[in-house]
């Protein structure tokens, strides 16, 4: 009898603290609303983000006719969504994905949604490192999995349209995502050390000239390293968008605050000057400079 009761005082707390972790709503670094860890469809269309994700399911008109030819071969799948709810493109995109699953009758409980932080002390990251080898950049990001194995994914926002992107992920038809330098250059990363690229820097940086979209695109990557205090990942890719774009003064920018936060105050000059050079008025520069000046 007392064994029948530990084990039903377990189970209850376990089941207390499942409903507390889902749908955790907590304040932003600047007081703002914001969803961390694993959630689902009632806890996004509760206040405050039922506002817009209300309007973005009701609102997005789902192309039927593509959902009746994916549909099948979706429900093969797992898909797992890894979203900020701080995040303009996961508000538009992630309201559009729950319309065309529900029409196609997707499973719910082969659907996993986790809420990222934005902070600088965990920047893109979940409150139980639900990100941790998912190589997650931007968000949203929607992962299709076969097996347990990822096939592809959805990157910020689709190619095409999320049910023409998800019928050819589904059929296992040639699906490259957005931001493909940055998603190369993370998977490169994580399985190949930096000494080992540094070797053949002369055709990454001409193949990945080819394909980034801009200077952003690395240096978003850059970032979601730096505030993860990877500092070598992060120098490494910030000086590798300078080898890109030498024209662009944010790059500079990015690679100077990198050697500020690693204490390197000579490269960060270095690079602080450069951004000057390109961009005489640039306030965060001068700031930067001064401060490095005076510590």
């Amino acid at each position: 009898m007392k064994r029948t009761i530990l084990i039903a005082i377990a189970l209850l707390s376990f089941s207390i603290i499942e409903s507390q972790t889902l749908n955790q709503h907590v304040l932003d670094e600047g007081g703002k609303d914001m969803l961390l860890g694993t959630i689902n469809k009632e806890g996004l269309s509760k206040a405050p983000f039922k506002e817009w994700f209300t309007k973005n399911y009701d609102d997005y008109e789902v192309n039927e006719k593509i959902v009746e030819k994916l549909k099948d071969s979706l429900n093969q799948y797992t898909i797992k969504v890894f979203l900020g709810t701080w995040c303009g493109d996961s508000k538009q995109e992630v309201p559009r994905l729950y319309s065309i699953l529900e029409t196609a009758n997707f499973p719910e409980n082969q659907l996993e949604v986790i809420a990222l932080d934005h902070s600088d002390a965990a920047y893109k990251k979940g409150p139980n490192g639900e990100e941790k080898g998912m190589r997650i950049h931007r968000v949203p990001t929607i992962i299709f999995l076969k097996d347990g194995k990822e096939t592809n994914r959805i990157v910020e926002h689709p190619v095409e349209t999320l049910e023409r992107d998800m019928l050819n992920i589904a059929n296992g038809k040639r699906y490259t995502p957005n931001y493909p330098a940055a998603n190369f250059l993370q998977n490169q990363l994580a399985e190949i050390t930096i000494d080992s690229l540094q070797k053949d820097e002369n055709r990454l940086v001409s193949m990945l000239s080819e394909y980034v979209k801009g200077s952003r695109e690395l240096n978003t990557l850059g970032y979601v390293y730096l505030r993860a205090n990877d500092i070598d990942k992060a120098l490494y890719v910030f000086d590798l968008n300078t080898k890109i774009f030498p024209y662009k003064y944010n790059v500079y920018d990015s690679l100077g605050e990198a050697y500020y936060k690693s204490e390197n105050n000579t490269e960060a000059l270095k690079n602080y000057y450069k951004v000057l050079s390109l961009k005489p008025d640039d306030k965060n520069a001068v700031e930067m400079i001064e401060k490095i000046k005076k510590s």
